[in-house]
Protein backbone atom coordinates (compact mmCIF):
# COMPACT_ATOMS: atom_id res chain seq x y z
CA UNK A 1 0.00 0.00 0.00
CA UNK A 2 0.96 3.57 -1.01
CA UNK A 3 2.82 5.02 2.07
CA UNK A 4 1.20 8.31 3.44
CA UNK A 5 3.87 11.70 3.95
CA UNK A 6 4.35 12.16 7.36
CA UNK A 7 2.08 15.04 8.60
CA UNK A 8 4.61 16.65 11.38
CA UNK A 9 8.35 16.42 12.51
CA UNK A 10 9.33 15.22 8.93
CA UNK A 11 13.15 16.30 7.21
CA UNK A 12 11.12 17.73 4.37
CA UNK A 13 9.20 19.85 6.12
CA UNK A 14 11.29 21.61 8.66
CA UNK A 15 13.77 21.80 5.46
CA UNK A 16 10.90 23.61 4.01
CA UNK A 17 10.79 25.70 7.05
CA UNK A 18 14.04 26.42 7.08
CA UNK A 19 13.77 28.43 3.52
CA UNK A 20 10.86 29.98 4.46
CA UNK A 21 12.32 31.75 7.74
CA UNK A 22 15.59 32.23 5.40
CA UNK A 23 12.63 34.19 2.79
CA UNK A 24 11.26 36.21 6.04
CA UNK A 25 14.81 37.09 6.67
CA UNK A 26 15.65 38.72 3.63
CA UNK A 27 12.47 41.18 3.93
CA UNK A 28 10.01 41.24 1.54
CA UNK A 29 6.41 40.03 1.58
CA UNK A 30 6.68 36.12 1.50
CA UNK A 31 3.27 35.85 0.49
CA UNK A 32 2.89 38.44 -2.19
CA UNK A 33 -0.50 39.20 -3.80
CA UNK A 34 0.58 41.78 -6.50
CA UNK A 35 1.32 39.02 -9.42
CA UNK A 36 -1.21 39.03 -12.05
CA UNK A 37 -0.99 36.72 -15.54
CA UNK A 38 -2.43 37.12 -18.48
CA UNK A 39 -2.48 33.86 -20.04
CA UNK A 40 -2.91 30.02 -18.98
CA UNK A 41 -0.93 26.86 -20.22
CA UNK A 42 -3.74 25.85 -22.41
CA UNK A 43 -3.99 29.22 -23.97
CA UNK A 44 -0.35 28.58 -24.90
CA UNK A 45 -0.37 25.03 -25.99
CA UNK A 46 -3.58 26.12 -28.53
CA UNK A 47 -1.95 29.21 -29.77
CA UNK A 48 1.31 28.00 -30.45
CA UNK A 49 2.05 24.52 -30.30
CA UNK A 50 2.43 24.00 -33.70
CA UNK A 51 4.28 27.70 -34.33
CA UNK A 52 7.84 27.66 -36.02
CA UNK A 53 10.55 28.42 -34.01
CA UNK A 54 10.67 31.41 -36.22
CA UNK A 55 7.16 32.78 -35.14
CA UNK A 56 8.06 31.66 -31.77
CA UNK A 57 10.65 34.41 -31.48
CA UNK A 58 7.89 37.52 -32.14
CA UNK A 59 5.20 36.19 -29.63
CA UNK A 60 4.63 39.27 -27.15
CA UNK A 61 6.14 37.57 -23.33
CA UNK A 62 3.89 35.78 -21.36
CA UNK A 63 2.81 35.63 -17.73
CA UNK A 64 1.77 32.80 -15.69
CA UNK A 65 0.95 31.45 -12.47
CA UNK A 66 1.19 28.23 -10.81
CA UNK A 67 2.11 25.29 -8.94
CA UNK A 68 5.62 23.33 -9.53
CA UNK A 69 4.55 20.30 -9.99
CA UNK A 70 8.53 19.07 -11.81
CA UNK A 71 12.19 20.36 -11.15
CA UNK A 72 15.29 19.72 -12.66
CA UNK A 73 18.38 22.27 -11.95
CA UNK A 74 21.40 21.11 -13.71
CA UNK A 75 23.24 24.20 -12.16
CA UNK A 76 22.91 26.77 -14.25
CA UNK A 77 19.99 26.06 -15.82
CA UNK A 78 16.44 24.38 -14.59
CA UNK A 79 13.32 22.98 -16.16
CA UNK A 80 10.15 23.70 -14.38
CA UNK A 81 6.71 22.25 -14.79
CA UNK A 82 4.03 24.94 -13.78
CA UNK A 83 0.44 24.00 -13.92
CA UNK A 84 -2.13 26.50 -13.79
CA UNK A 85 -6.00 25.72 -13.78
CA UNK A 86 -5.64 24.73 -17.51
CA UNK A 87 -3.16 22.25 -17.47
CA UNK A 88 0.91 22.19 -17.86
CA UNK A 89 3.32 23.96 -19.31
CA UNK A 90 7.24 23.52 -19.29
CA UNK A 91 9.45 26.54 -18.15
CA UNK A 92 13.14 27.28 -19.02
CA UNK A 93 15.23 29.08 -16.03
CA UNK A 94 18.87 30.47 -17.26
CA UNK A 95 20.79 31.86 -15.02
CA UNK A 96 22.39 34.09 -17.73
CA UNK A 97 18.88 34.99 -18.91
CA UNK A 98 16.82 35.27 -15.76
CA UNK A 99 16.53 39.00 -14.46
CA UNK A 100 17.19 39.89 -10.51
CA UNK A 101 16.71 37.55 -8.29
CA UNK A 102 15.32 35.31 -10.05
CA UNK A 103 17.86 32.70 -10.17
CA UNK A 104 17.61 32.18 -6.51
CA UNK A 105 14.41 32.08 -6.26
CA UNK A 106 14.69 29.12 -7.76
CA UNK A 107 17.16 27.25 -5.39
CA UNK A 108 14.61 28.09 -2.64
CA UNK A 109 11.70 25.95 -4.58
CA UNK A 110 10.22 23.21 -3.85
CA UNK A 111 7.64 20.44 -5.64
CA UNK A 112 4.07 22.17 -4.51
CA UNK A 113 5.27 25.96 -4.14
CA UNK A 114 3.25 28.24 -6.00
CA UNK A 115 5.77 30.88 -8.73
CA UNK A 116 5.16 33.58 -10.79
CA UNK A 117 6.89 33.54 -14.31
CA UNK A 118 6.89 35.65 -17.32
CA UNK A 119 9.18 35.31 -20.15
CA UNK A 120 9.36 34.14 -24.06
CA UNK A 121 8.48 31.21 -25.98
CA UNK A 122 10.74 29.07 -26.79
CA UNK A 123 10.95 25.06 -28.21
CA UNK A 124 13.77 22.64 -26.87
CA UNK A 125 15.23 20.04 -28.77
CA UNK A 126 12.56 17.70 -28.07
CA UNK A 127 10.12 19.95 -29.67
CA UNK A 128 8.50 20.96 -26.44
CA UNK A 129 6.89 24.40 -25.92
CA UNK A 130 8.59 26.33 -23.07
CA UNK A 131 8.57 29.66 -21.64
CA UNK A 132 11.91 31.09 -21.25
CA UNK A 133 11.19 32.51 -18.28
CA UNK A 134 12.82 36.53 -17.89
CA UNK A 135 11.29 36.72 -14.43
CA UNK A 136 10.39 34.22 -11.42
CA UNK A 137 8.71 34.92 -8.21
CA UNK A 138 7.92 32.84 -5.41
CA UNK A 139 4.31 33.47 -4.62
CA UNK A 140 3.42 30.85 -1.88
CA UNK A 141 5.51 28.56 0.04
CA UNK A 142 3.97 24.84 0.10
CA UNK A 143 5.34 23.94 3.86
CA UNK A 144 4.36 20.38 3.43
CA UNK A 145 5.36 17.95 0.35
CA UNK A 146 2.92 16.37 -2.26
CA UNK A 147 2.09 12.76 -2.10
CA UNK A 148 5.56 11.57 -4.60
CA UNK A 149 3.38 8.34 -5.98
CA UNK A 150 -0.47 9.64 -6.02
CA UNK A 151 -1.46 8.54 -9.30
CA UNK A 152 -2.61 4.99 -8.23
CA UNK A 153 -3.11 5.07 -4.47
CA UNK A 154 -4.86 2.47 -2.74
CA UNK A 155 -5.96 4.46 -0.06
CA UNK A 156 -8.76 6.07 -1.64
CA UNK A 157 -10.45 7.56 1.25
CA UNK A 158 -7.87 9.76 1.62
CA UNK A 159 -8.35 10.71 -2.37
CA UNK A 160 -11.74 11.76 -1.06
CA UNK A 161 -10.87 13.04 2.41
CA UNK A 162 -7.93 15.34 1.01
CA UNK A 163 -9.81 15.96 -2.26
CA UNK A 164 -7.45 19.32 -2.65
CA UNK A 165 -4.85 17.09 -3.17
CA UNK A 166 -6.40 14.51 -5.41
CA UNK A 167 -7.20 17.41 -7.77
CA UNK A 168 -3.23 18.70 -7.47
CA UNK A 169 -1.79 15.45 -8.87
CA UNK A 170 -4.82 13.23 -10.76
CA UNK A 171 -5.75 15.16 -13.79
CA UNK A 172 -8.73 12.88 -14.54
CA UNK A 173 -10.49 13.85 -11.39
CA UNK A 174 -10.64 17.70 -12.52
CA UNK A 175 -12.28 15.99 -15.47
CA UNK A 176 -15.18 14.51 -13.49
CA UNK A 177 -16.06 17.71 -11.97
CA UNK A 178 -15.63 19.73 -14.99
CA UNK A 179 -18.31 17.60 -16.80
CA UNK A 180 -20.63 17.22 -13.68
CA UNK A 181 -20.49 21.32 -13.95
CA UNK A 182 -21.57 21.12 -17.73
CA UNK A 183 -23.94 18.40 -16.85
CA UNK A 184 -26.11 20.59 -14.36
CA UNK A 185 -25.37 23.49 -16.63
CA UNK A 186 -27.31 21.76 -19.49
CA UNK A 187 -30.27 20.77 -17.22
CA UNK A 188 -31.00 23.89 -15.96
CA UNK A 189 -30.72 24.97 -19.84
CA UNK A 190 -33.15 22.33 -21.15
CA UNK A 191 -35.67 23.13 -18.37
CA UNK A 192 -35.58 26.85 -18.65
CA UNK A 193 -35.89 26.57 -22.65
CA UNK A 194 -39.27 24.79 -21.88
CA UNK A 195 -40.83 27.33 -19.55
CA UNK A 196 -39.96 26.44 -16.22
CA UNK A 197 -38.87 28.93 -13.73
CA UNK A 198 -35.85 27.62 -11.20
CA UNK A 199 -36.96 28.63 -7.17
CA UNK A 200 -35.53 27.87 -4.06
CA UNK A 201 -37.29 26.54 -1.35
CA UNK A 202 -36.76 26.46 2.43
CA UNK A 203 -33.92 24.04 3.55
CA UNK A 204 -34.97 23.67 7.30
CA UNK A 205 -38.33 23.02 7.63
CA UNK A 206 -40.57 22.78 10.61
CA UNK A 207 -41.90 19.11 9.24
CA UNK A 208 -39.86 17.05 7.00
CA UNK A 209 -41.74 15.65 3.80
CA UNK A 210 -41.68 14.52 0.32
CA UNK A 211 -39.77 11.41 1.15
CA UNK A 212 -39.55 8.50 3.23
CA UNK A 213 -36.34 9.26 5.27
CA UNK A 214 -34.96 9.97 8.42
CA UNK A 215 -34.07 13.78 8.89
CA UNK A 216 -31.30 15.13 10.57
CA UNK A 217 -32.56 17.82 13.18
CA UNK A 218 -31.56 21.15 14.53
CA UNK A 219 -32.79 23.87 16.94
CA UNK A 220 -33.71 27.32 16.12
CA UNK A 221 -32.27 29.05 19.12
CA UNK A 222 -34.58 32.47 18.51
CA UNK A 223 -38.13 30.48 18.37
CA UNK A 224 -37.07 27.32 20.32
CA UNK A 225 -38.09 25.03 18.07
CA UNK A 226 -36.56 21.82 16.50
CA UNK A 227 -36.09 22.15 13.10
CA UNK A 228 -35.73 19.70 10.30
CA UNK A 229 -32.92 19.47 7.04
CA UNK A 230 -35.41 18.78 4.00
CA UNK A 231 -35.32 15.27 2.96
CA UNK A 232 -36.93 16.81 -0.43
CA UNK A 233 -38.16 19.76 -1.67
CA UNK A 234 -41.25 18.00 -2.93
CA UNK A 235 -44.27 19.57 -0.99
CA UNK A 236 -43.24 23.10 -0.92
CA UNK A 237 -43.00 23.22 -4.50
CA UNK A 238 -46.89 21.61 -5.33
CA UNK A 239 -47.58 24.30 -3.23
CA UNK A 240 -45.94 26.84 -5.36
CA UNK A 241 -48.37 25.20 -7.82
CA UNK A 242 -51.55 25.83 -5.95
CA UNK A 243 -50.10 29.21 -6.27
CA UNK A 244 -50.50 29.51 -10.31
CA UNK A 245 -46.87 28.32 -10.90
CA UNK A 246 -47.41 26.06 -13.58
CA UNK A 247 -43.99 24.94 -14.44
CA UNK A 248 -41.43 25.18 -11.73
CA UNK A 249 -38.08 23.28 -10.89
CA UNK A 250 -35.40 23.29 -8.21
CA UNK A 251 -32.23 22.04 -8.29
CA UNK A 252 -30.24 22.06 -5.22
CA UNK A 253 -29.13 20.23 -1.68
CA UNK A 254 -31.53 17.37 0.28
CA UNK A 255 -30.59 15.50 3.27
CA UNK A 256 -31.08 12.36 4.88
CA UNK A 257 -29.83 10.67 8.14
CA UNK A 258 -29.23 7.46 6.13
CA UNK A 259 -26.13 5.10 5.86
CA UNK A 260 -22.90 6.48 3.70
CA UNK A 261 -22.43 3.90 0.65
CA UNK A 262 -21.13 3.77 -2.79
CA UNK A 263 -24.47 4.59 -3.80
CA UNK A 264 -25.49 7.12 -0.61
CA UNK A 265 -24.33 10.33 0.84
CA UNK A 266 -26.06 12.09 3.40
CA UNK A 267 -26.20 15.02 2.04
CA UNK A 268 -26.82 14.96 -2.25
CA UNK A 269 -28.49 17.19 -4.97
CA UNK A 270 -31.51 16.70 -6.63
CA UNK A 271 -33.58 17.96 -9.31
CA UNK A 272 -37.38 18.10 -8.81
CA UNK A 273 -39.87 18.95 -12.09
CA UNK A 274 -43.20 20.00 -11.30
CA UNK A 275 -45.63 20.10 -14.44
CA UNK A 276 -49.12 21.64 -13.69
CA UNK A 277 -51.65 19.68 -16.52
CA UNK A 278 -49.33 16.94 -16.93
CA UNK A 279 -48.99 12.79 -16.05
CA UNK A 280 -46.30 10.98 -15.14
CA UNK A 281 -46.36 9.68 -19.10
CA UNK A 282 -45.40 13.38 -20.03
CA UNK A 283 -42.51 13.27 -17.06
CA UNK A 284 -41.34 9.80 -18.90
CA UNK A 285 -41.53 11.59 -22.12
CA UNK A 286 -39.26 14.91 -20.11
CA UNK A 287 -36.70 12.51 -19.05
CA UNK A 288 -35.93 10.69 -22.09
CA UNK A 289 -35.63 13.78 -23.77
CA UNK A 290 -33.60 15.81 -20.82
CA UNK A 291 -30.98 12.98 -20.23
CA UNK A 292 -30.66 12.01 -23.73
CA UNK A 293 -29.55 15.90 -24.38
CA UNK A 294 -27.76 16.25 -22.02
CA UNK A 295 -25.69 13.14 -23.11
CA UNK A 296 -25.62 14.49 -26.44
CA UNK A 297 -24.13 17.62 -25.49
CA UNK A 298 -21.77 16.76 -22.99
CA UNK A 299 -20.58 13.26 -24.33
CA UNK A 300 -21.57 13.89 -27.83
CA UNK A 301 -23.10 10.05 -27.97
CA UNK A 302 -25.99 8.47 -26.20
CA UNK A 303 -24.17 4.85 -26.34
CA UNK A 304 -21.88 5.22 -23.26
CA UNK A 305 -19.61 3.05 -21.38
CA UNK A 306 -20.49 2.42 -17.80
CA UNK A 307 -18.43 -0.27 -15.97
CA UNK A 308 -17.36 -3.21 -18.20
CA UNK A 309 -20.89 -2.58 -20.18
CA UNK A 310 -22.49 -0.21 -23.16
CA UNK A 311 -25.52 1.53 -21.98
CA UNK A 312 -28.08 3.14 -25.12
CA UNK A 313 -29.39 6.19 -24.00
CA UNK A 314 -31.41 6.48 -27.13
CA UNK A 315 -34.89 6.84 -26.76
CA UNK A 316 -37.77 5.23 -26.54
CA UNK A 317 -36.53 3.35 -22.80
CA UNK A 318 -38.33 0.07 -21.98
CA UNK A 319 -41.30 0.23 -20.44
CA UNK A 320 -42.26 -2.55 -17.66
CA UNK A 321 -44.91 -3.32 -14.85
CA UNK A 322 -43.67 -3.73 -11.42
CA UNK A 323 -45.92 -6.58 -10.57
CA UNK A 324 -44.82 -8.16 -14.15
CA UNK A 325 -41.24 -7.89 -13.33
CA UNK A 326 -41.65 -9.63 -10.04
CA UNK A 327 -43.51 -12.56 -11.52
CA UNK A 328 -40.63 -13.14 -14.06
CA UNK A 329 -38.20 -12.92 -11.64
CA UNK A 330 -39.33 -15.04 -9.26
CA UNK A 331 -42.08 -17.47 -10.79
CA UNK A 332 -45.28 -16.30 -9.10
CA UNK A 333 -48.69 -16.17 -10.96
CA UNK A 334 -50.96 -13.20 -11.48
CA UNK A 335 -53.09 -14.13 -8.57
CA UNK A 336 -50.40 -14.42 -6.09
CA UNK A 337 -48.95 -10.92 -6.20
CA UNK A 338 -51.96 -9.63 -3.44
CA UNK A 339 -51.35 -12.18 -1.24
CA UNK A 340 -49.36 -11.25 1.92
CA UNK A 341 -48.83 -15.06 2.47
CA UNK A 342 -47.46 -15.67 -0.95
CA UNK A 343 -45.02 -13.00 -0.96
CA UNK A 344 -43.95 -13.44 2.60
CA UNK A 345 -43.13 -17.26 1.40
CA UNK A 346 -41.05 -16.28 -1.77
CA UNK A 347 -39.66 -13.18 0.52
CA UNK A 348 -38.15 -16.00 2.98
CA UNK A 349 -37.17 -18.64 0.15
CA UNK A 350 -35.00 -15.26 -1.02
CA UNK A 351 -33.70 -14.15 2.11
CA UNK A 352 -35.73 -10.66 1.55
CA UNK A 353 -35.82 -9.05 4.93
CA UNK A 354 -39.85 -7.68 5.46
CA UNK A 355 -40.81 -3.92 6.23
CA UNK A 356 -42.30 -2.68 8.71
CA UNK A 357 -46.14 -3.74 9.15
CA UNK A 358 -45.62 -5.86 5.87
CA UNK A 359 -48.47 -5.08 3.01
CA UNK A 360 -48.50 -6.83 -0.09
CA UNK A 361 -46.96 -3.38 -1.85
CA UNK A 362 -44.40 -3.38 0.39
CA UNK A 363 -43.12 -7.14 0.14
CA UNK A 364 -43.52 -6.76 -3.53
CA UNK A 365 -41.43 -3.81 -3.55
CA UNK A 366 -39.11 -4.94 -0.92
CA UNK A 367 -38.71 -8.35 -3.51
CA UNK A 368 -38.68 -5.99 -6.30
CA UNK A 369 -35.60 -4.17 -4.80
CA UNK A 370 -33.67 -7.08 -4.48
CA UNK A 371 -34.43 -9.42 -7.01
CA UNK A 372 -35.16 -7.61 -10.30
CA UNK A 373 -33.31 -4.15 -9.69
CA UNK A 374 -29.62 -5.05 -9.81
CA UNK A 375 -30.38 -6.97 -13.42
CA UNK A 376 -31.68 -3.04 -14.83
CA UNK A 377 -28.71 -1.95 -16.67
CA UNK A 378 -30.33 -0.88 -20.01
CA UNK A 379 -33.03 2.12 -18.98
CA UNK A 380 -35.96 0.70 -17.24
CA UNK A 381 -39.17 2.96 -16.52
CA UNK A 382 -40.79 1.09 -14.05
CA UNK A 383 -44.30 1.38 -13.71
CA UNK A 384 -47.71 1.36 -11.05
CA UNK A 385 -46.00 0.93 -7.61
CA UNK A 386 -48.43 0.19 -4.96
CA UNK A 387 -50.20 2.82 -3.33
CA UNK A 388 -48.74 2.17 0.53
CA UNK A 389 -45.20 2.90 -0.83
CA UNK A 390 -46.53 5.69 -2.19
CA UNK A 391 -48.25 8.08 0.04
CA UNK A 392 -48.03 11.66 -2.39
CA UNK A 393 -48.82 9.62 -5.41
CA UNK A 394 -52.49 9.85 -7.58
CA UNK A 395 -53.88 6.29 -7.55
CA UNK A 396 -54.35 4.45 -11.33
CA UNK A 397 -57.44 4.60 -12.42
CA UNK A 398 -59.32 1.27 -12.33
CA UNK A 399 -56.67 0.07 -9.76
CA UNK A 400 -56.66 1.48 -6.92
CA UNK A 401 -53.98 -0.37 -4.87
CA UNK A 402 -51.36 1.15 -7.29
CA UNK A 403 -50.65 4.88 -8.13
CA UNK A 404 -49.42 6.28 -11.65
CA UNK A 405 -45.62 6.46 -10.61
CA UNK A 406 -42.75 5.03 -12.16
CA UNK A 407 -39.07 4.79 -11.11
CA UNK A 408 -36.05 5.34 -13.87
CA UNK A 409 -32.77 2.51 -13.30
CA UNK A 410 -30.08 2.38 -15.58
CA UNK A 411 -27.03 0.47 -14.62
CA UNK A 412 -28.73 -1.45 -11.87
CA UNK A 413 -29.60 2.12 -10.12
CA UNK A 414 -32.39 4.13 -9.50
CA UNK A 415 -31.86 7.95 -11.17
CA UNK A 416 -35.43 9.50 -11.00
CA UNK A 417 -38.39 8.71 -9.58
CA UNK A 418 -42.06 10.50 -10.79
CA UNK A 419 -45.46 10.06 -10.16
CA UNK A 420 -48.91 11.71 -11.18
CA UNK A 421 -49.39 14.34 -7.77
CA UNK A 422 -51.91 13.46 -5.65
CA UNK A 423 -54.57 16.30 -5.53
CA UNK A 424 -57.65 15.24 -3.47
CA UNK A 425 -56.67 16.48 -0.34
CA UNK A 426 -59.34 14.10 1.59
CA UNK A 427 -57.31 11.14 0.00
CA UNK A 428 -54.33 12.52 1.07
CA UNK A 429 -54.95 12.89 4.67
CA UNK A 430 -56.18 9.23 4.93
CA UNK A 431 -52.44 8.47 3.51
CA UNK A 432 -50.93 10.74 5.89
CA UNK A 433 -52.56 9.19 8.76
CA UNK A 434 -51.25 5.97 7.50
CA UNK A 435 -48.31 6.77 7.34
CA UNK A 436 -48.67 7.88 11.02
CA UNK A 437 -49.65 4.42 11.92
CA UNK A 438 -46.41 3.06 10.14
CA UNK A 439 -44.43 6.01 12.32
CA UNK A 440 -45.98 4.03 15.52
CA UNK A 441 -45.15 0.50 14.00
CA UNK A 442 -41.69 1.48 14.31
CA UNK A 443 -41.04 2.79 11.05
CA UNK A 444 -38.98 5.79 11.68
CA UNK A 445 -38.90 6.98 7.52
CA UNK A 446 -42.66 7.57 7.35
CA UNK A 447 -44.46 10.31 6.33
CA UNK A 448 -45.30 12.77 9.25
CA UNK A 449 -48.59 14.51 9.38
CA UNK A 450 -48.44 18.20 7.73
CA UNK A 451 -51.91 19.81 8.12
CA UNK A 452 -50.50 23.10 5.86
CA UNK A 453 -49.82 20.72 3.10
CA UNK A 454 -53.40 19.38 3.04
CA UNK A 455 -55.15 22.62 3.55
CA UNK A 456 -53.32 24.14 0.45
CA UNK A 457 -54.46 21.65 -1.61
CA UNK A 458 -57.92 22.21 -0.02
CA UNK A 459 -57.53 25.90 -2.15
CA UNK A 460 -57.03 23.02 -4.84
CA UNK A 461 -53.96 22.25 -6.82
CA UNK A 462 -54.68 21.47 -10.53
CA UNK A 463 -53.77 18.21 -11.77
CA UNK A 464 -50.10 17.78 -12.06
CA UNK A 465 -46.82 15.51 -12.71
CA UNK A 466 -43.76 15.89 -10.59
CA UNK A 467 -40.23 14.43 -11.39
CA UNK A 468 -37.19 13.95 -9.29
CA UNK A 469 -33.78 12.82 -10.70
CA UNK A 470 -30.74 12.43 -8.30
CA UNK A 471 -28.20 14.37 -10.20
CA UNK A 472 -24.95 12.59 -8.08
CA UNK A 473 -26.15 9.31 -9.92
CA UNK A 474 -27.12 11.09 -13.43
CA UNK A 475 -23.27 12.46 -12.72
CA UNK A 476 -21.90 8.98 -12.28
CA UNK A 477 -23.61 7.53 -14.96
CA UNK A 478 -22.18 10.21 -17.20
CA UNK A 479 -18.51 10.00 -15.98
CA UNK A 480 -18.60 6.19 -15.63
CA UNK A 481 -17.61 6.62 -11.67
CA UNK A 482 -18.86 3.58 -9.77
CA UNK A 483 -19.08 5.26 -6.61
CA UNK A 484 -20.94 8.43 -5.24
CA UNK A 485 -17.81 9.58 -3.52
CA UNK A 486 -16.13 10.11 -7.06
CA UNK A 487 -18.45 12.85 -8.11
CA UNK A 488 -19.09 14.46 -4.78
CA UNK A 489 -16.01 16.78 -4.15
CA UNK A 490 -16.04 16.99 -0.48
CA UNK A 491 -18.43 13.56 0.19
CA UNK A 492 -19.72 12.91 4.21
CA UNK A 493 -16.56 10.27 5.83
CA UNK A 494 -15.94 8.95 9.28
CA UNK A 495 -13.72 11.12 11.59
CA UNK A 496 -9.99 10.79 10.75
CA UNK A 497 -8.09 8.50 13.38
CA UNK A 498 -5.45 10.31 14.44
CA UNK A 499 -2.39 8.77 16.36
Amino acid sequence: MEQRQPESGSDQIAARRRKLAALREQGGDVYPNDFRPDTTAAVLHARHDQASDETLGSVAPARLAGRVMGLRDFGKAAFVQLQDGSGRIQVHVRRDHIAGEGYETLRALDLGDVVGVWGGLMRTRTGELTVLAAGLRLLTKALRPLPEKWHGLQDVEMRHRRRYLDLLVNPEVRVVFERRARIIEHVRRFLAERGFLEVETPMMQAIPGGAAARPFVTHHNALGIDLYLRVAPELFLKRLVVGGMERVFELNRTFRNEGISTEHNPEFTILEVYQAYATFEDMMTLTEALIGHVADVVLGSRVIPYGEREIDLSAPWRRADMQALVAEATGLGAGDLGSVDALRAVAARRGVPLPARPTAGKILVALFEHVVEPELIQPTFVLRYPVDVSPLARRSAGAPDLVDRFELFIGAREIANAFSELNDPDDQRARFEEQLEDRMAGDEEAHAMDEDYVQALEYGMPPTAGLGIGIDRLVMLLTNSSSIRNVILFPQLRPERRP
